[in-house]
């Protein structure tokens, strides 16, 4: 029997996984697919927020800009990309400017360091590309951005290499309470534990009503986006965003920490699982864009995706213990800004199980950090160095990101080994360039099966049964 049972691999689930680990606790992560960070946490502005928009005295405030304040620091600990670059929310006229200083006020209340109002020639030498129709914006400098996905891999990895444990394709259909502990029906299986966090994202709700009274609904909402070329990654140097309208944060256009520049998005109800893209969000999202940055550079897209928050209709996160059933623990309604919280959601709720009876006594097994290959941004002699330790390092895979055959054996041989293109693709950057794996996707394809011992037609895109290889083509009588 586990100690705790983590419901839903994102990246508030794998944060708790990852603080449970410092601990003598025996912990386990449930995911209804084939890898963590597979929903919302890999589709999302990746923008760690500074923390001014959550209403003061709330817990999306309070977690907020304590989120922001760890990141960093986990970032450089589990050597994740990010990057501190600021955010402004721009402004065109009177209306925009008493939002803004709203905005301001909610900030200093939230306790957000170096708020500023700036105009003018300061507004414009931070950021040139924008319009000059904007007569203010909100300065926000410990504002940043991250790769979304690292941040839950990272965290899930050093915690299952410190004892924790993760079962995949384990859709939960089930739960139930008796002899004092909980048992949870999944698509492969029973488990047993004594304390269950339900961190399932858009279907938290599905999750809650499995074994505690129904007291939220979430609404699904769907954001587009472009994702532009790594030629277009001088426009903007901060995060730039319109005034914040009842709809949400509104069209931002911000660069990435891969070198490119994201714009979106919009915001849609919609089904969990509806992750198209419509011309009318995408023709939304571009004007949107245009009136903040002119020069935004549209047809330099490689790469058009939508991703899915899980709105619940209320103005707070919703974290704790239920009322109706002890023991069982909601992380849920995790929407904006949910990446940046996810580090002190995590360290909340921990410490919400060890006041309930969990082992305090610190793991000696703990993983605190780890260290990763990306040839990409190494020096020439560190690139010399890599290929004498690993001349797999002096095989490039693919050309646009300037990934190695190295940097993929790494990431089959890691903790939580890819078992799909995409999973590859989230932990060393194939297929995220300009081809977007036209060139590299079938080399990565094979790499994938040999490690595995199993067929190229096992392999799926992502999820499974996403499968780019579906049968056997026949020629001049012979199976290839």
């Amino acid at each position: 029997m586990e100690d705790v049972i983590i419901i839903g691999g994102g990246v508030c689930g794998c944060s708790l996984l990852y603080e449970l680990s410092r601990y003598k606790v025996k912990t386990l992560l449930l995911e209804k697919e084939n890898d963590v960070a597979a929903g919302s946490s890999k589709a999302n502005s990746a923008i760690v927020h500074a923390g001014y928009d959550p209403e003061p005295g709330t817990r999306m405030a309070r977690y907020n800009v304590e989120g922001n304040a760890l990141i960093e620091q986990l970032c450089v600990d589990l050597d994740i990309m990010y990057r501190k670059t600021g955010s402004l929310v721009v402004g065109f006229d009177e209306a925009d400017r008493k939002r803004i200083e709203s905005l301001y006020v909610k900030g200093n209340r939230n306790g957000v360091p170096g708020l500023r109002i700036i105009a003018g020639d300061e507004l414009f030498n931070l950021e040139p590309a924008l319009s000059r129709e904007i007569s203010c914006a909100l300065y926000a400098p410990t504002a940043g951005i991250v790769a979304p996905w690292e941040l839950a891999l990272a965290q899930a990895e050093c915690a299952v290499k410190g004892g924790a444990k993760a079962v995949f394709n384990a859709e939960v259909t089930g739960i139930k309470k008796e002899n004092g502990r909980f048992v949870v029906s999944t698509k492969n299986g029973e488990y047993a534990a004594r304390f269950v966090v339900n961190a399932a994202g858009v279907a938290s709700d599905t999750v809650n009503d499995l074994i505690a009274e129904k007291f939220f609904t979430i609404c699904p909402k769907r954001g587009e986006y472009y994702v532009l070329d790594t030629t277009e990654a001088n426009l903007v140097n901060t995060v730039v965003f319109p005034c914040p309208s009842k709809l949400g944060k509104g069209v931002l256009v911000a660069p990435t920490v891969h070198g490119n520049i994201i714009v979106g998005p919009d915001s849609t109800d919609c089904l969990y699982d509806s992750l198209e893209n419509t011309a009318a969000g995408l023709e939304y999202v571009a004007k949107n864009a245009l009136r903040c940055v002119p020069s935004v550079n549209l047809r330099a897209s490689i790469r058009n995706f939508a991703g899915i928050r899980a709105d619940p209709g209320l103005e707070d996160f919703i974290v704790g213990e239920s009322d109706s059933v002890p023991g069982f623990f909601n992380m849920a309604g995790i929407k904006s800004p949910g990446l940046t919280a996810s580090p002190a959601i995590a360290k909340d709720v921990a410490g919400m199980l060890l006041d309930k009876g969990l082992d305090s006594a610190p793991n000696p097994g703990f993983v605190p950090s780890r260290k990763l290959t990306r040839f990409k941004y190494l020096s020439d002699e560190e690139k010399q160095e890599a290929i004498k330790r690993n001349p797999l390092y002096g095989t490039i895979v693919c050309r646009c990101e300037t990934v190695t055959e190295g940097e993929i054996v790494d990431a089959l041989n890691r903790p939580l080994p890819p078992r799909s293109l995409d999973a590859v693709k989230r932990r060393c950057s194939t297929g995220m360039g300009r081809c977007q794996g036209g060139f590299c996707g079938p080399r990565v394809l094979a790499l994938i099966a040999k490690h595995a011992g199993v067929s190229e037609a096992d392999i799926p895109l992502d999820k499974e049964g996403m499968y780019i290889v579906t049968g056997r083509t026949k020629k001049r009588g012979a199976v290839l």
